[in-house]
């Protein structure tokens, strides 16, 4: 789907993409099958608002779950999406992906900010009570889920407390990985003609003392698979040493192993056997062989 109808008042996405408008379900579901038949291991559903899908049609009751519940019926080995809203995430959605198979355990649910002032001056429609209900009711269903956001720092207005509700909101959530930016005005938004009034050092520092939470929560996410047999695709050489092959677990987790090329494109499992800040190592279990990084 395209376009975005929440306005927040820092995004321009809304005056350049225009309102959201929702691909016919029989047309992506025929796309997508027309993937697995290619042999293709892993698809990604995208909009700038993805969990809206569907309620601009005017002629057939059909939703994002809807969409996700006859994806999952399709022969195609992994499903992803991504940008989605917390306004937007409903429990009938939370249903479908707890059935995995080929859904996988991974959610993208940009945040912005831990305080529900911000979120407020943002527009975001909803507030900090309400977002961490709603990452309850995931991981209640969902208790193997991992969370990722986005987060903006140094929005208009933000003071040294309601900054440590974003500290503090991370914490709580338990996110193992978070984008993070320093807000800068776009033109034409509402925010633009807000008063900027967090300097740029105040800013910058915000957003370190952020980066290092992040760092924190992802070596602990990644400490907590450690002996653990996960699944991943392998999806081509390490970016640093063509000797060394690159994963992804089922919950997005960047996985190093050593292996033959052939085993590009292939879902195998893989015990973890070192822990770092951004990635983990292991050793493949293949044909009762292990190769260890």
């Amino acid at each position: 789907m395209y376009g975005c109808d929440k306005f927040c008042t820092y995004c321009i996405v809304p005056y350049t993409r225009g309102k959201e408008r929702s691909r016919r379900p029989e047309d992506v579901l025929a796309e997508v099958r027309d993937l697995a038949r290619q042999g293709y291991q892993e698809i990604m559903l995208l909009g700038q608002n993805v969990n809206a899908y569907g309620k601009d049609f005017d002629d057939l009751n059909y939703t994002f779950a809807n969409l996700m519940d006859d994806v999952r019926k399709i022969d195609i080995p992994r499903v992803r999406f991504t940008t989605s809203h917390p306004r937007d995430f409903d429990d009938p959605l939370i249903e479908v992906l707890s059935q995995g198979g080929n859904l996988m355990e991974h959610i993208h649910l940009p945040v912005q900010s831990g305080s529900s002032h911000i979120l407020k001056r943002m527009s975001r429609k909803y507030n900090r009570e309400q977002f961490l209900d709603l990452v309850k009711r995931i991981r209640d269903m969902m208790p193997n889920v991992v969370l990722s956001t986005d987060i903006i720092v140094g929005f208009p207005g933000e003071t040294e407390e309601q900054f440590e509700e974003t500290l503090s909101l991370m914490k709580e959530v338990g996110f193992e990985s978070a984008y993070t930016f320093i807000y800068s005005p776009r033109e034409g938004t509402p925010a633009a003609g807000m008063e900027d009034d967090v300097s740029d050092h105040v800013k910058k520092n915000r957003l370190h003392r952020l980066n290092v939470l992040v760092a924190e929560l992802s070596k602990q996410g990644h400490e907590n698979l450690l002996g653990q047999v996960v699944e991943v695709l392998v999806e081509g050489e390490s970016s640093r040493n063509a000797d060394v092959l690159s994963a992804r677990t089922r919950t997005n987790k960047l996985v190093l192993l050593e292996g033959p090329k052939e085993w590009i494109g292939r879902t195998m499992l893989v015990k973890v056997t070192h822990a770092q800040t951004w990635l983990v190592r292991g050793e493949a279990i293949e044909e009762g062989k292990q190769h260890v990084v």
